[in-house]
């Protein structure tokens, strides 16, 4: 199974893919499932802010579309060039405590090297589950 270090370098890669003329900031993400298969997503920027595609996001709906299940991801990483890690937005939280395992790993790193484990649970610990689950 690929290391956390293996990971958030194609994380990284990913930020290649991302398209933004207004912020300039980069972001990328890297599904890891559990047979070693690895999936990029990258922040799509829009002048319409609100049809702004995150990179957690990116990446989680290109693992699906793929075929992938929640049971079948293992972990998420997630880059950027700062001085700290980069942490999800509340969207990217919401959609990671529904589309991932509450205790998939989540690696959030930055350019330097620093990485912070945690789990898609402890980013969301009162996310709306409960809700998704009575809707179904």
């Amino acid at each position: 199974m690929m290391n956390k270090k293996e990971l958030m370098t194609h994380a990284k890669k990913a930020t290649a893919y991302a398209y933004i003329p207004y912020s300039k900031f980069k972001v990328g993400a890297a599904i890891l499932t559990k047979d070693n298969r690895v999936f990029y997503g990258a922040n799509i920027e829009n002048v319409a802010y609100s049809s702004t595609m995150c990179a957690e996001r990116a990446a989680i709906y290109h693992a699906y579309m793929s075929g992938v299940k929640k049971k079948d991801i293992h972990a998420i990483a997630i880059i950027a060039d700062l001085p700290d890690v980069v942490a999800p937005c509340g969207e990217c939280r919401q959609v990671m405590s529904e589309m991932l395992n509450l205790d998939t790993k989540v690696y959030l790193g930055n350019y330097k090297g620093k990485i912070k484990e945690t789990t898609v649970g402890k980013l969301l610990p009162n996310g709306f589950d409960s809700l998704a689950k009575k809707l179904k």
